[in-house]
């Protein structure tokens, strides 16, 4: 492979700008600009030069093969944060045969040495895409290497299995413990029972991987986008008495008590002559109709009567008029956060239904080892034993050890260079 290089922190001026290399030519190359290198994975400083000119005095690290993030030979140089200092040693090492890194490339390198399996790489890519607290957590079990765990224990069942029938194929002429199937089908009810328990999870552990999206609907007039204007703590959305002001869905990310949130501002639901507007309606009902939750505001009390099962009605401008029931005033604030915990209460809800698995891959993966596994006592021990091969083959393809190329360039495209 050639020699790869990136800046590992962000470009700009800060207190330490951190370049990696990775590749057989990274210990010439360090050597040619540092000297006599430290011990692996031991930083010292050391002046970098490039033919007699000092570049800059830096922290060095090395990295031997097999002992580094990508698995290769590497190194990383930590110089003073400043772009022309990073600009100078690139040069360096652009003269010396190494090139630039592209999107992924070192993370792409750790998983083609085996330093990670693809579902940890995934989890790696959450983690970085990662905007709230349970994000994190949810992608740090995945790129700690939880799901490749789970797939191994899974697989070992079904090798044990799978060596019990062979057993009474090659030794059939001879007397076999009667148990032997049982402890077969035993085995490949365990397995079922454990993917379908994953695949239950995977709806809602997904939803927590993307965000949860929360719609905000009514007439106009309700007070719809003063509550996001409200909810953001800024002035978001055009805010008029003159009905049809908003035509468009709005959009505020937020971090919900740990939750990624994003609440949708709507269009006011009526009907108008104005094509633009209708257009609005139409894409408003459209967005709320797949939100995870819809806030229905209405200042006179008059709510739809097919509002989902834990959609919330909501008494608006409740500084203006009196009601019972759920009631703001986004004008003033009242009751907004009660109802953001009244929110975060029934996201937190699905999201406690969360498992591990959260990518269609995944999840398409378990699906075909479940269907490979409907076998039963009348089946030859020959088609047995190959459905749970092909079992054991559909879990380690969703680990990406094998059948994962087409993947690649798909996933490692969502990284920063440098990673």
């Amino acid at each position: 492979m050639d020699t790869i290089f990136a800046e590992a922190t962000p470009p700009g001026r800060g207190g330490v700008s951190i370049v990696r290399i990775s590749g057989p030519l990274s210990r010439k190359v360090l050597e040619a600009l540092t000297g006599a290198l430290p011990e692996a994975r031991r930083s010292y400083l050391r002046a970098v030069r490039d033919a007699g000119e000092l570049i800059d005095r830096a922290m060095v690290l090395r990295f031997e093969e097999g002992h580094s993030f990508t698995g290769e030979e590497s190194g990383e140089f930590h110089l003073h944060g400043a772009p022309v200092v990073v600009n100078r040693l690139t040069e360096s090492l652009v003269k010396r045969g190494l090139r630039r890194a592209e999107a992924g490339e070192f993370t792409r390198r750790a998983f083609l040495n085996g330093k990670m399996d693809l579902a940890e790489t995934e989890g790696f890519a959450d983690l970085l895409s990662a905007e709230t607290e349970a994000q994190r957590k949810l992608a740090m079990r995945a790129s700690d290497g939880e799901i490749g765990r789970m797939a191994d224990s899974l697989r070992e069942r079904l090798v044990h299995a799978g060596a019990l029938i062979e057993v009474s194929i090659d030794f059939a002429d001879e007397e076999v413990p009667d148990e032997v199937p049982v402890e077969v089908f035993t085995l490949v009810d365990s397995v079922r029972a454990d993917i379908r328990k994953l695949l239950k999870s995977y709806p809602a552990t997904e939803r927590l991987r993307q965000g949860y999206e929360v719609a905000i609907v009514g007439p106009p007039n309700a007070g719809k986008s003063t509550l996001l204007n409200r909810i953001g703590k800024r002035d978001i959305a055009l805010v008029s008495n003159i009905p049809g002001t908003t035509r468009d869905v709005l959009e505020l990310a937020t971090d919900l008590r740990g939750l990624p949130v994003t609440f949708l501002d709507t269009a006011g639901n009526r009907t108008s002559d104005d094509p633009v507007e209708a257009m609005g309606v139409e894409r408003g009902t459209r967005r709320a109709a797949s939100a995870d939750l819809r806030l229905h505001l209405s200042a006179t009390g008059d709510f739809p009567v097919d509002e989902g099962e834990d959609d919330i009605l909501i008494h608006s401008k409740s500084d203006i008029y009196a009601r019972n029931g759920l009631a703001i005033s986004a004008e003033t604030g009242d009751g907004v956060e009660e109802l953001l915990l009244l929110v975060y209460d029934r996201l937190r809800c699905r999201a406690e239904e969360s498992g591990l698995i959260g990518h269609k891959r995944q999840a398409e993966a378990l699906e075909r080892a479940d269907s490979t596994l409907a076998v039963s006592p009348e089946m030859p021990p020959e088609m047995l034993a190959e459905a749970l091969r092909h079992a054991s083959l559909c879990l380690a393809e969703m680990v990406g050890r094998v059948g994962s190329e087409d993947y690649l360039d798909k996933i490692f495209s969502s990284f920063c260079i440098g990673k």
